[in-house]
């Protein structure tokens, strides 16, 4: 069953991506605003597909740790492709911090430009930093979540990976409480592989409040952030938990 859910969902999710970003590669000459419209549609409809097609859904918890009227920093575990389409889901109209790279595809990079993400140049150095700093400002004043993945990449679940200094910059420069993200993505949607049907679930932390020594917050994320990322891939292992509709959980 799962390997038949599988490839249903590995043709009906690129074929109805595909004509989505017809229609948002038209709005993407709007003002920010309307492009995310059409943005949440089909994030939405995604989450749809895989919960009906691949029989994959999600539950959060912990979203009582979320600032209501102001901006924060969110540190996010990356797993997978997952999350990254369930980020607007869970915070409305974040500013994530991304590779440059992901500004050349056709499309969906002209979309990331419009409405305000975070590209960072990781060839760049000192001047990629400044750049982040500057754009994350911008988030701030607009009161929008900041997310940031803090390894930079993709790590699979139980491996271990640096955290670069990245996520530090942000909470020194801005002044913002850092949330931790864990999540358990990887253990049902891996890089390579077979993607299956069960209950991602996406866990905020309490925060770590702005002015503590960057060395100390550094050290308090990756401890909060490992040690409850590894407690929901155990947690996986042992079966489905009741999924949670994000509407049911609003924070707006």
């Amino acid at each position: 069953m799962n390997t038949m859910r599988g490839a249903a969902f590995s043709i009906v999710f690129p074929a109805w991506t595909a004509l989505c970003c017809l229609v948002l590669g038209v709005a993407t000459f709007l003002p920010r605003k309307s492009v995310l419209a059409p943005a949440m549609f089909w994030v939405r409809s995604v989450a749809w597909i895989e919960r009906h097609v691949l029989g994959l859904d999600y539950r959060v918890i912990g979203m009582e740790n979320l600032p209501r009227e102001t901006s924060c920093i969110v540190a996010a575990k990356h797993q997978s492709t997952f999350e990254t389409m369930k980020l607007h889901l869970l915070l409305n109209d974040p500013a994530i911090v991304l590779k440059k790279e992901l500004l050349s595809i056709p499309i969906w990079g002209r979309f990331l430009k419009t409405t305000g993400m975070i590209p960072i140049d990781r060839g760049a150095g000192r001047q990629a930093l400044t750049t982040m700093i500057a754009a994350a400002e911008r988030a701030k004043a607009e009161n929008r979540p900041i997310v940031i993945f803090p390894q930079g990449t993709r790590v699979a679940p139980g491996a271990r990976r640096s955290y670069k200094p990245g996520v530090i910059v942000l909470y020194q420069e801005l002044g913002l409480p850092i949330v931790p993200l864990a999540l358990n993505s990887g253990v049902f949607w891996p890089r390579s592989g077979a993607k299956r049907g069960g209950v991602v679930t996406f866990s905020f932390l309490p925060p770590i409040e702005p002015g503590l020594d960057p060395a100390m917050a550094l050290k308090l994320l990756e401890q909060r952030l490992e040690s409850e990322s590894d407690r929901l891939v155990a947690l996986a292992a042992q079966g489905a938990p009741k999924a949670t509709r994000i509407q049911e959980i609003s924070h707006s």
